[in-house]
């Protein structure tokens, strides 16, 4: 069995903490170096509940997306519901390893696995990596349907692909509209509309699109726009890297086995159809 600091070392290979953002949190939280390592947890947010999952299922390691603290803290303090999850994670024995904006920009990175699990055809980064001489690492993925589709056909197959969250998927633009390539950004993505206006693709899909920021950027151009959830936009990033794993652990004969969370951890827990117009919803009984 390898031990936690050689399976750091492969995951850091994948995932430079040297490539991510400045503001940034990446890399190990906690965690003995030279701990044997069996089982691998990959999730999105690292919660209670995943560590709860990560305890029963007797993991080793805990890999997520999101950092715990991205802020820094001054305690870990057991009251508080990130201590909680620190101490949890220590007393049962098991690391914590956080690969973020890291795995964004990476080739294969998040935005790869969210143009996946969709069956697009990446065709290149949204936001190219100056340093990659490549041109296959950036923000963000362009990529190409097979077959034309409708907004309404697309927003369905979104819907259909991506994991269930009460939000769902909502859509800006004419239903009809015919969309044949589309930017693609995990996670939260209103910042990125003027590369994704520069690609001149029919459609971006990406997270958290706010009022303000879509509505002039409908304004702006006919780009649609498909507004997933957050945590279901960057959920099939789990698959992949646990599939990078696996192939490192054949490769070195280390024999892991990993496995990916299926608990949904979107905060969102229900949705309420609306069912009155400003012209009804204040009228008398």
């Amino acid at each position: 069995m390898p031990r936690l600091s050689e399976v750091i070392a492969a995951l850091d290979a994948l995932w430079p903490p040297s490539r991510a953002e400045q503001w940034d949190a990446v890399g190990t939280v906690c965690g003995d170096p030279d701990a044997e390592v069996t089982r691998v947890l990959f999730a999105v947010d690292p919660v209670q509940e995943i560590v709860d999952e990560a305890v029963e299922l007797g993991a080793d390691l805990v890999v997520t997306h999101h950092p715990l603290y991205l802020r820094g803290t001054t305690t870990v303090e057991a009251g508080t519901f990130k201590g909680r999850v620190v101490h949890t994670l220590i007393k049962n024995d098991i690391a914590l390893h956080v690969a973020h904006t890291n795995a964004d920009t990476a080739d294969p990175g998040v935005s790869d696995a969210l143009a996946g699990a969709l069956d697009l055809r990446v065709t290149g980064p949204l936001v190219p990596d100056p340093t990659d001489p490549a041109g296959r690492r950036g923000l963000g993925r362009i990529c190409e349907l097979d077959h034309p589709e409708t907004l309404r056909e697309f927003a369905a197959r979104a819907a259909s692909r991506l994991p269930s969250t009460a939000q769902g998927i909502r859509a800006a633009g004419d239903p009809d509209a015919l969309i044949r390539t589309v930017a693609v950004s995990g996670g939260s993505g209103d910042s990125l509309f003027e590369q994704v206006r520069a690609a001149g693709v029919d459609a971006f899909l990406t997270a958290d699109l706010r009022h303000h920021p879509a509505s002039e950027a409908r304004e702006r151009s006919p780009l649609a726009l498909v507004d997933a959830a957050h945590w279901a936009t960057e959920w099939p990033w789990c698959e992949q890297a646990a599939a990078q794993l696996d192939a490192i652990s054949e490769r070195h004969g280390w024999g892991l086995r990993t496995h990916v969370s299926r608990t949904v951890t979107d905060p969102w827990t229900a949705h309420a159809p609306s069912v009155t117009s400003p012209s009804t919803s204040g009228a008398p009984n």
